[in-house]
C-alpha cells in the first residue's frame, strides 16, 4: 500500500480531533451529574414539590460554576455549546413545525381590504390548498387570475395602497406586482423567523434548533431539554399582539339591555338542554354569589343567563365558567345577536380575561371598538419591556413607550379617568388586566405596568415576546412532538445497552471466525465508532434514538467490508499466492464490491436525508457518516494493521480458525436450478401479502393520517379495550393499544385535529387526566400527569400532533423517497454493470423485499405484541431494507461479472459458482447484522420495535432475494444471449 506514512498521520490526527470533540461531552456530563448529586443531597425527597426545587438548585449550581476554567482549555459554558447534541427522544423536550399564515400576511399587505375579488381569491386558495402541494401564494395568484375580470392586483383597494406606495403604483400589471408580493411574503417569514429566534434565546434552553423549511412558510423549532412544555408552546405560538382598549363604565345600561335582548333571541335559536341532576360545583357556588339586581329573571329558560352572570368584578361586564366561555363567545359573534347592539355600543368588542391557573371562572369584558376594529394603542409603540415586581411585591411586566405611544397613552388614560372607565391591556386576544385610572390628566411619560396573577416565568416570557416584537402573522402548530425527560433517559439507557450488546457480539464473532485477523478488524471497528461520534460532535449534528440505530447498523456494515476483504484474501491464499501478495490482491479485488455496496446504501441514506424529517434525518445522517468512516477504517486502518503484523519476521497470520477453516468451501449448490421453485414460493407469499394489503390495509400512524397520540404509563396493568370505550365517550374518536409492558398504552385520537392553538392540547390532556384518573395512584395531580410532571415515570410520557396538511406532505414524501431510491439505484447499477438486465434483477429483488415486508406488517399488525404502525420510522426501515438488499445483490453481481469475465457464461454454471463463492460472505454478514438488529429489537426500547422488526424481516428476505430472485431474473432475461454465446 502506497503513502502509508500519510495515511498513518491522517488517521492519528482524525482520531485525536474526534477524541478532542468528544471530550466536551464527557466534561458536561460529569459536571451535570455533580449538580444533580448536589441538588439531591440538599433537598430531601420528602419535601413538597422536591423535583422542581431540585431543578432550580441544579440550575443555580451550574450557573455558579459556568465560567470556571476546566483542564485549562474550557469551561462548562463553553463545553455545553460544543458537546454532542442529543435529540428529543434522548433528552426530552419539544419539537414543533409552525406554519406562518401567508393568508394573514396577504391581508395585512392589502390593509385588510373588503375587495370582493381579493377575498374570494383567498377563499378559493384556502380550498385549493387542502389538495395541492403548491404554495399558498401561488394558489392565491392562480385563484385571483381565474376570477379577476377587470380587477388588478395594483388596485388602490388591494396592493396599490398607502403602505406599499413606494413600490407599487396603479399603472403596474399583475406580472409586475407578483414578484414584489413574493418578496414581501418572504421578508415577513424571515421576520417571523427572527422574532422566534429572539424569543427562543430568551427561553433559556441550550442547543435550540430553528430553521426554515424552504419557501413553504414553515419554521421548524426544536427545544431539547425544555421541561415546561406548556410554557414553550405558548412562547412559540403566541403572536404577541399587544393592544390597549378602553372599557365601558360599570353598569352601562345599553350593554345590559343588549344582554337581555340577546338572551331572549337565543331562546329561539338554542335547543332545549337535556335534564341533568348534579351536585353543586365550586363554579356554581361562585356564580351564585354574583347578584343581578338589574335583572328580574323568572323561572323560564334563559340560555345566556344560565351560563353568564352579569356585573362582573371591576370593569368586567360578566363572569362565566371557563368551560362555557367558547359557547358564549360563539353566541355573541352570531350576526343575529350582534345586530341587537344599540347604536351607542354597536362596535363593542367582547374578550375574555386570562384566568389564573387554578380558577374555574373567567370574566367577560366589553371594549370600546370602532368600525375598523382597531385598538386605541397597539404594541408597536412599546420600546422596552422587562419583568419586575409591583408595589405589592407580585410579579409584573413593566413597559416603556416611544414618543408617539407616550402621547397616546396620556390621552387614553386621561379619557379613562374622566369617563370612569378602565384600560384593558390585551395580549393575543386575552385581557390580562383592566385597571382604572385615578390620576387626573392621565399618565404621562409612557411607562405602564401589566399586573395580574402571574408567576415569575410568565412575566419573563411576556417581557421576552414584547421585546422581540409581534409575529407578522399567526403561527399555527401543525406538527408537534413532546417527550418527557424521564422517557428520554430511558431511551439513552436502552440505546446504550443495545449498542454494547451488539458491539460485544460482533467483536467476539470476528475473533471466533477470523482469529488474529479478526482482532485487527475489531480495532478498526472500535476506531470507526470513535470517528462517528467525533464527526457528529464536530458537525453539531443531533444524535437521536434512530441515529443510535443507524450507528449500530453501521457496525454490521463495517463488519461486511472486513468480511469481504478477508474472504478474498482466503481465496487468493487457496490459489497458492504468498501471504503478502494474497493480502494485496485480496484488498484490491474486494474494493469494487465494497464501494458498490456502500454507494448503493449511501444513495438511499441521501434520499432519506432529503425527504425525511426530525429523527429520520438523524438516522440518515449517522448512516452516511458511518458509511464514510467504515470505508476509511476497513480499507486503510485494517490494511495498516495487517501489513504491520505480517511485515515482522516469523509472524504468520491466519484468516480463519480451526473451527471455521473449511466452512463454506467446495460448495456446489445449484441456485439457478432451483429458481422456478423460488419463483413459485415467492409468488405465493407476495400474493398473500398483496391481497392482505388490498383488503386489510396497513395500520397507519398519525404521521400519515393526522391526529394526536399519547404514550401513557400507569403503575398497574390496564385493559386497553376498556380505556378505548371510556375515551371514545369523552373524545368522540379514540383508540388505546398496549405499548410495550401491560401498564403502558398508546392513545390515538383525531379530536379537534383541525383546530389551532395550544388550548386544544390542554383540553385533551385534561380529558385524558379526568377519564384515566381512576387508573392512577390516589392523589395524582394534573401537573404530575402531564409530560415533565414531577412523578416522571407515570402519566403522559410523550405525545405527538400531526395536522392533516403535514400528514399529506409526509405521505407524499414517503412515496417519493421510495420511488426515488429505486430509480437512483436502477440507474447506478445500469452504469456499473452496463446491462439493463442487472438493473432489472436488482429492482425486481427490491420490489419483492418491499412487498414482502409490507405484507408481513399487514398480516400481523393485529396479533403482534408491539406497535406495527406505519410511520416515518417505518419508511426509514423500508429504505434501509432497499439499501441492504442492494448491498447483497451488488456484491453477488460483482462476483458474477468478475467470474464470467474470466471464464465465460458456460450456460450459467459460472453464475452458480459465483453465488457459491460469495455464500460465506453473504451468510456471515447477514448473521452479524441480524444479531445487531435483534439486540436493538430486544433492548432498544418500545418505540424502535416496529422499526427493527421491519429491518429484521428485510435482512432475512433480502439475503434470500439476492440469491433466488435478483440473480435468476438477471439470468432469465440474459438467457438468450448466454445461449447464443455458448453456441458460438
Amino acid at each position: 500500500m502506497q503513502n502509508k506514512g500519510l495515511i498513518k498521520l491522517f488517521a492519528l490526527l482524525f482520531g485525536l480531533v474526534s477524541i478532542y470533540q468528544l471530550s466536551y461531552t464527557f466534561i458536561t456530563s460529569k459536571i451535570e451529574k455533580d449538580a444533580e448529586a448536589f441538588a439531591s443531597a440538599s433537598i430531601d425527597a420528602t419535601e413538597e414539590d422536591y423535583v422542581a426545587k431540585r431543578e432550580v438548585l441544579e440550575a443555580q449550581y451550574l450557573d455558579s460554576i459556568g465560567k470556571n476554567p476546566i483542564l485549562g482549555f474550557t469551561s462548562y459554558e463553553d463545553s455545553k455549546k460544543k458537546e454532542l447534541n442529543k435529540g428529543l427522544d434522548l433528552k426530552g423536550g419539544i419539537n414543533v413545525t409552525l406554519q406562518i399564515s401567508v393568508k394573514d400576511i396577504l391581508k395585512g399587505l392589502a390593509n385588510n381590504t373588503k375587495n370582493p375579488v381579493f377575498n374570494k381569491a383567498l377563499a378559493d386558495a384556502d380550498v385549493a390548498s387542502q389538495d395541492s402541494d403548491d404554495t399558498y401564494l401561488n394558489l392565491f395568484f392562480d385563484s385571483f387570475d381565474n376570477i379577476k375580470g377587470d380587477t388588478k392586483l395594483a388596485s388602490p383597494d388591494i396592493f396599490a395602497n398607502k403602505g406599499l406606495s413606494d413600490e407599487i403604483n396603479f399603472q403596474m400589471t399583475d406580472d409586475e406586482v407578483k414578484p414584489i408580493i413574493r418578496r414581501k411574503i418572504d421578508e415577513s417569514v424571515v421576520s417571523a423567523f427572527e422574532v422566534l429566534r429572539e424569543r427562543i434565546d430568551g427561553f433559556g434552553v441550550t442547543q435550540p434548533n430553528i430553521q426554515r423549511e424552504g419557501s413553504s412558510g414553515r419554521i421548524l423549532v426544536e427545544l431539547p431539554g425544555a421541561r415546561d412544555i406548556a410554557r414553550a408552546q405558548d412562547l412559540l405560538s403566541s403572536t404577541a399582539q399587544l393592544e390597549f382598549w378602553e372599557t365601558y363604565e360599570p353598569g352601562n345600561q345599553s350593554l345590559i339591555s343588549f344582554f337581555v335582548g340577546a338572551n331572549n333571541e337565543l331562546k329561539n335559536i338554542v335547543g332545549e338542554p337535556e335534564e341533568e341532576v348534579k351536585e353543586e360545583s365550586e363554579i356554581d357556588s361562585l356564580l351564585s354569589d354574583v347578584t343581578q339586581d338589574s335583572l328580574d329573571l323568572t323561572q323560564e329558560r334563559n340560555p345566556l343567563f344560565e351560563k353568564l352572570q352579569l356585573n362582573g368584578p371591576g370593569f368586567a361586564v360578566g363572569i362565566a365558567a371557563i368551560k362555557d366561555t367558547s359557547e358564549i363567545g360563539a353566541w355573541l359573534r352570531m350576526p343575529e345577536i350582534k345586530r341587537l347592539l344599540p347604536n351607542e355600543v354597536q362596535f363593542t368588542k367582547f374578550l375574555w380575561e386570562r384566568p389564573t391557573a387554578d380558577s374555574e371562572v373567567a370574566a367577560l369584558y366589553a371594549l370600546k371598538s370602532n368600525r375598523e376594529n382597531k385598538p386605541r394603542i397597539s404594541g408597536d409603540v412599546v420600546s422596552d419591556a422587562r419583568d419586575q415586581f409591583d408595589q405589592f411585591n407580585r410579579p409584573a411586566v413593566g413597559m416603556d413607550m416611544n414618543v408617539k405611544g407616550a402621547k397616546e397613552w396620556e390621552k387614553l388614560t386621561n379619557e379613562a379617568n374622566l369617563n370612569n372607565t378602565g384600560i384593558a391591556i390585551v395580549l393575543d386576544n386575552k385581557v390580562y388586566t383592566a385597571p382604572g385610572v385615578s390620576q387626573p390628566g392621565g399618565i404621562s411619560g409612557g411607562s405602564s405596568e401589566i399586573t395580574g396573577t402571574f408567576t415569575v416565568n410568565e412575566t419573563k416570557d411576556i417581557a421576552n415576546v414584547l421585546r422581540a416584537g409581534k409575529l407578522p402573522a399567526s403561527a399555527e402548530i401543525i406538527d408537534s412532538f413532546v417527550v418527557g425527560p424521564s422517557l428520554g433517559q430511558e431511551a439513552i439507557d436502552s440505546g446504550f445497552i443495545s449498542f454494547i450488546i451488539a458491539m460485544v457480539f460482533v467483536l467476539i464473532w470476528m475473533i471466533f471466525y477470523y482469529g488474529k485477523a479478526g482482532i485487527f478488524a475489531d480495532i478498526a471497528l472500535v476506531f470507526n465508532i470513535v470517528l462517528i461520534f467525533g464527526v457528529l460532535a464536530s458537525l453539531g449534528a443531533v444524535l437521536t434514538l434512530p441515529g443510535i440505530a443507524g450507528i449500530v447498523l453501521t457496525i454490521g456494515m463495517s463488519v461486511d467490508a472486513n468480511v469481504l476483504i478477508f474472504e478474498r484474501i482466503k481465496e487468493e491464499i487457496v490459489k497458492g499466492k504468498g501471504k503478502g501478495q494474497a493480502i494485496s490482491d485480496g484488498f484490491a479485488n474486494a474494493l469494487s464490491s465494497i464501494l458498490d455496496a456502500n454507494i448503493t446504501t449511501g444513495l438511499t441514506a441521501l434520499i432519506l436525508l432529503v425527504f425525511g424529517s426530525g429523527p429520520i434525518k438523524g438516522f440518515a445522517t449517522t448512516l452516511i457518516i458511518g458509511i464514510l468512516t467504515s470505508l476509511f477504517t476497513a480499507i486503510f486502518i485494517t490494511r495498516l494493521l495487517v501489513d504491520w503484523y505480517v511485515s515482522k519476521r516469523g509472524r504468520t497470520l491466519q484468516f480463519s480458525t480451526k473451527i471455521t477453516k473449511n466452512l463454506f468451501t467446495n460448495l456446489d449448490i445449484r441456485f439457478l436450478g432451483k429458481r422456478k421453485i423460488a419463483y413459485v414460493i415467492s409468488g405465493i407469499l407476495v400474493s398473500v401479502g398483496v391481497f392482505s394489503l388490498l383488503t386489510q390495509g396497513l395500520d397507519q400512524g398519525v404521521d400519515f393520517v393526522g391526529g394526536r397520540n399519547y404514550q401513557i404509563r400507569f403503575v398497574n396493568p390496564v385493559n386497553p379495550s376498556e380505556i378505548t370505550n371510556e375515551l371514545t365517550d369523552a373524545l368522540g374518536s379514540a383508540s388505546a393499544k398496549t405499548f410495550g409492558d401491560a401498564n403502558q398504552i398508546m392513545v390515538t385520537t383525531k379530536y379537534k385535529v383541525d383546530v389551532q392553538g395550544t388550548e386544544v392540547d390542554d383540553e385533551i390532556l385534561g380529558i385524558l387526566f379526568t377519564s384515566l384518573q381512576k387508573y392512577l395512584p390516589d392523589g395524582t395531580t394534573y401537573e404530575e400527569f402531564i409530560p415533565g410532571g414531577s412523578t416522571g415515570d407515570i402519566g403522559v410520557l410523550k405525545y405527538r400532533k400531526v395536522g392533516p396538511t403535514i400528514a399529506d406532505d409526509i405521505k407524499k414524501n414517503a412515496v417519493w423517497a421510495i420511488v426515488g431510491s429505486l430509480a437512483v439505484v436502477f440507474l447506478y447499477i445500469l452504469l456499473r454493470f452496463r446491462k439493463w438486465q442487472f438493473s432489472l434483477g436488482a429492482v425486481a429483488a427490491v420490489f419483492h423485499d418491499v412487498l414482502f415486508v409490507l405484507g408481513i406488517f399487514s398480516l400481523t399488525s393485529k396479533i403482534m405484541p408491539f406497535s406495527m404502525e406505519i410511520d416515518q420510522a417505518f419508511i426509514a426501515a423500508i429504505l434501509t431494507v432497499i439499501g441492504y438488499s442492494l448491498n447483497d445483490t451488488v456484491v453477488v453481481f460483482d462476483r458474477i461479472r468478475e467470474m464470467v469475465g474470466d471464464k465465460g457464461w458456460k450456460g450459467g454454471q459460472n453464475i452458480n459458482n459465483a453465488l457459491n463463492s460469495t455464500l460465506s460472505r453473504t451468510l456471515n454478514t447477514s448473521l452479524t447484522t441480524l444479531v445487531v438488529l435483534l439486540s436493538i429489537f430486544i433492548f432498544g426500547g418500545e418505540s424502535l420495535r416496529g422499526f427493527m422488526f421491519a429491518m429484521i424481516v428485510g435482512v432475512i428476505v433480502g439475503t434470500y432475494s439476492s440469491l433466488f430472485i435478483a440473480t435468476p431474473v438477471m439470468f432469465d432475461t440474459l438467457k438468450k444471449k448466454i445461449l447464443a454465446t455458448a453456441t458460438a
